[in-house]
């Protein structure tokens, strides 16, 4: 396929080879900066009393050079696996650069992980050295049950009391803190330096950095393993990718850190020569730490730019009549402007080699005459609104998952550059991000430099076509480069299924391209539903209507080899009793209000209004019957850590309702 001109602008600096040449594997490329920028930024951190502090690229190196020499002490050496049980925090990037500079590797998890999670994974890899952040992740395997024989010694990072080394003890495992460790790395010789350093030298592109296993939303947890050169890959392409990113910029990390989204973002950091500032992904203490410390970007699922958009909503609810018309009218002033805007400018979704003449025709005349009163809602609401986000952001990225049309549109209309992204952990797992100088919406942005990228159909007997589809054409999207996974560790079996003999990875996913070489996303294959009509339905479109409702917080269609498709809705709360009471509603309690015939009929008629004909849906997709569940999604137990939901586990905890809907 021809590249445009806009295509072609992002991705000179890569093609041309005029792009930063990087080293061969992480710790090299962090020895590196170090050396080239020792005092700028890396880590902001926030100390005992609450206050940030700033570490240098000098004085993190130094630290996991120390780090590294005590953990090769303790007895970690080449080819080992590490288990990392931890969220986002400094010494997280500290502990994975110390065993990748040994030629170890660290399997992650986060702290919202189970028992038998961590167990299982433990005892799948046989790590005999496992971090946890605090000593409740450790009480929690200690309580699942099961028994891994291969653990003799557990790191906390935070120190654990003397009754949790008593059942360590018990069970042999010996016991460390981290402020202990630090303070023994600081004294660590020159010699025992020098020899790590060299151990740097030696790792290979091709030796294993981690292994992710997969929370996804069905079938048992595999384990992705991804090399030095999957990232390095990326690293070399970031800057091709996002060209409006600056050394010194500041990156907000919210995310769980295990997770290869975040992951990824960790070292692509540094390739940016930009710092880390950590915070919390709940509103209130992230929205606290932007005032606070103002970053340029951050990364977010879209389940938390979703929250925050509801959440400045809920806030104009409770304002003055005056204000709350003010928003609201300025906000439908952004989205005619946006959509205005986006003709002029060429930025809409091409699925044929058409001009973009007639957009533009179709837009100038609305643009004109929007601009000036765009402008007052910008300087006198929306600049309001980017000051709650820190007030500096250049850009932010969506990523594991899919953003609701609605949330886009919003921060689409506040001029605030929500760039949506798109990858799977077996691809490292970045395959796709908005251009932030022409960010498009309804895709989820330009194929990476790093990666190729096609479609192909799928046929009739399961398997799939060996050529890319021409733009505008539904298919099985697969990726192939230097960043797809090494395999399912100890699944070869599982491997060869989903990379082909000339290393395309199945992703999986449905979608086309189009003619800027942009992906668009229309379903997950994995999860289409077949009626007993024969059928084919896609629930990720259906439930991504559905929540757009500000009244439902989760939605998941079902109706396998059924005769039509039904719905389990979890309702917001806080939304609906509002409604509740103003509506003088009579209600006992939360159950008795979603037992009532009011509220079946509200969620009747909301369902109805955005799946119905006019919105673009078959009458096969129309939720037939629905039934609505008292108690949010918990991450851990309906959700995953990137607040996907787990369609399997959730159609066991709800058989009994799910049953009721096909009665």
């Amino acid at each position: 396929m021809k590249k445009t001109k806009a295509v072609k602008k992002i991705l000179s600096l890569f093609e041309k080879g005029e792009a930063e040449t990087f080293p061969k594997n992480i710790p090299l490329m962090l020895r590196e900066r170090a050396q080239l920028i020792p005092e700028s930024t890396l880590q902001i951190v926030k100390n005992e009393v609450g206050e940030y502090e700033h570490h240098s690229y000098k004085r993190v190196y130094n630290r996991i050079i120390e780090m590294a020499c005590v953990l090769k002490k303790m007895g970690v050496k080449r080819g080992d696996f590490v288990g990392l049980m931890s969220d986002n925090r400094r010494e997280w990037l500290i502990l994975d650069c110390a065993l990748l500079s040994l030629g170890a590797a660290d399997v992650p998890r986060g702290c919202d992980s189970t028992g038998m999670e961590m167990a299982f994974i433990l005892n799948y890899v046989q790590c005999s050295v496992c971090i946890f952040e605090n000593q409740k992740q450790l009480q929690k395997i200690f309580d699942c049950g099961e028994k891994i024989p291969t653990l003799s010694a557990a790191i906390l990072i935070d120190s654990p009391d003397d009754d949790m080394k008593k059942k360590a003890k018990a069970r042999g495992i010996k016991l460390y803190k981290y402020i202990d460790l630090e303070d023994a790395g600081r004294k660590a010789s020159a010699k025992e330096r020098a020899a790590v350093e060299a151990e740097i030298d030696k790792t290979e592109r091709d030796e294993i950095a981690t292994i992710i296993f997969t929370s996804g939303t069905t079938g048992e947890p595999k384990g992705v393993m991804l090399t030095h050169d999957n990232y390095m890959a990326q690293c070399e392409a970031v800057k091709a990718a996002l060209p409006s990113t600056k050394d010194g910029d500041i990156w907000l990390s919210v995310l769980p850190v295990w997770h290869s989204f975040e992951r990824v973002f960790q070292y692509l950091v540094v390739a940016l020569k930009s710092a880390i500032a950590y915070s919390k992904p709940a509103a209130a203490t992230m929205l606290a730490d932007m005032a606070c410390i103002q970053p340029t970007w951050m990364c977010g699922v879209p389940r938390l730019w979703e929250s925050l958009a509801h959440g400045i909503f809920r806030k104009m609810k409770n304002e003055n009549t005056v204000t709350r018309f003010s928003f609201n009218f300025a906000v439908r002033v952004g989205k005619a402007f946006a959509w205005a805007n986006d003709r002029v400018r060429g930025l809409i979704c091409r699925y044929s080699n058409s001009t973009r003449v007639f957009d533009f025709l179709y837009g100038v005349i609305p643009f004109i005459l929007l601009l000036p009163l765009y402008g007052i809602c910008k300087l006198v609401v929306f600049k309001k609104i980017h000051k709650v986000l820190g007030g500096h952001m250049v850009a932010a990225i969506s990523g594991g998952g899919a953003l609701q049309s609605d949330v886009d549109a919003f921060y689409h209309a506040i001029g605030f550059n929500l760039l949506e992204g798109y990858g799977i952990t077996e691809a490292g797992p970045v395959l796709s991000v908005r251009n932030p100088l022409k960010p498009r919406s309804g895709c989820v942005g330009v194929v990476f430099p790093a990666v190729r990228v096609r479609v192909v159909a799928m046929n009739e007997d399961g398997t799939l076509g060996t050529h890319a589809l021409a733009p505008g054409k539904k298919g099985i999207i697969e990726a192939q480069g230097r960043q797809v996974m090494k395999g399912y560790y100890k699944r070869p079996d599982l491997t060869s299924h989903v990379i082909s003999k000339d290393g395309w990875l199945n992703t999986g996913d449905i979608g086309m391209m189009t003619q800027d070489n942009e992906i668009k996303i229309t379903g997950r294959a994995k999860d289409t539903i077949v009626l007993l009509a024969g059928e084919n339905v896609e629930p990720a479109v259906i439930e991504a209507a559905l929540v757009n409702s500000p009244y439902i917080a989760r939605a998941m269609v079902v109706g396998q080899d059924k005769k039509y498709v039904a719905a389990l809705i979890v309702p917001e709360k806080e939304a609906l009793t509002e409604l509740a009471d103003s509506m003088r509603i009579m209600y006992s309690s939360w159950e008795s209000l979603l037992e009532s015939s009011e509220a079946h009929t509200f969620f009747r008629e909301e369902i109805d209004k955005r799946v119905n004909d006019k919105t673009g849906f078959r009458i096969c997709e129309r939720i037939n019957r629905f039934v609505l569940l008292p108690n949010a999604f918990e991450t851990g137990r309906e959700i995953n850590a990137k607040g996907e939901m787990m369609r399997h586990k959730i159609t066991k905890l709800y058989a009994k309702e799910i049953k009721s809907l096909f009665v």
